[in-house]
């Protein structure tokens, strides 16, 4: 039996555009996380903690209540991720947002050092297009044109604070991030090439200034 074509496109339509709740994915900002954090108060506070990196504050619940602080009031909140196993680190800095003016702001901790490499995180919605090509019922070559949707990811933007206290914003240029390197941009190039790391990539960013950060140590 032939089954009806608004059927198929039905059915197409369910498995590529429609997520299903077993396979929505959480981000770690959207969890409660077991840590402590520290305010300007020098207080130290333990229990769930929750991050919001688009308003700069933290929550934390304990079996009393929930709590928020703004980056105003942290100094430095740990948590351990259970979505990749290991502790992170965040601290609340004073960045330029313009000119003449600086306001508190979270920054995870990736690579600390004489150079440290900080990081923020967003969640952005990526258009899937209907540029999909393949075999099936749409033939090999042709253009599915139920294969749109949209897709969540993280996002991170980087910065580098600097051996001076600087606190500079990395736009993810290989020319931007052997400026911040300039003492050993050779010894960089190299250690890049050889190793094939790439600018604009998390693990990599985190290698590339561990490996400056022990030129520095070792100089």
């Amino acid at each position: 039996m032939r089954l009806p074509f608004y059927f198929i496109y039905f059915y197409f339509v369910c498995i590529f555009v429609i997520p299903s709740d077993a396979n929505a994915q959480r981000f770690p900002s959207e969890m409660w996380h077991e840590g402590y954090l520290v305010l300007i108060s020098e207080d130290t506070l333990s229990g769930h903690i929750k991050y919001d990196f688009d308003n700069d504050a933290v929550q934390i619940r304990n079996t009393e209540s929930i709590q928020t602080y703004s980056a105003r009031k942290l100094l430095f909140f740990e948590i351990f991720d259970v979505t990749i196993n290991r502790y992170r680190y965040f601290y609340s800095l004073p960045y330029e947002i313009r000119e003449n003016f600086r306001a508190p702001m979270l920054f995870e901790v990736l690579q600390e050092g004489d150079l440290t490499l900080l990081a923020r995180e967003e969640i952005v919605q990526d258009n899937l297009n209907n540029n999909f090509y393949g075999p099936g019922f749409y033939g090999g070559g042709m253009r599915n044109p139920y294969m749109m949707g949209t897709r969540l990811r993280l996002n991170f933007d980087y910065y580098f604070l600097t051996p001076d206290d600087r606190l500079e914003k990395y736009f993810q240029k290989k020319r931007g991030l052997l400026y911040f390197m300039r003492d050993y941009e050779s010894e960089i190039k190299q250690f890049m090439r050889k190793n094939r790391l790439r600018h604009d990539r998390l693990e990599h960013l985190v290698r590339i200034t561990a490996y400056y950060n022990g030129l520095r140590e070792n100089s």
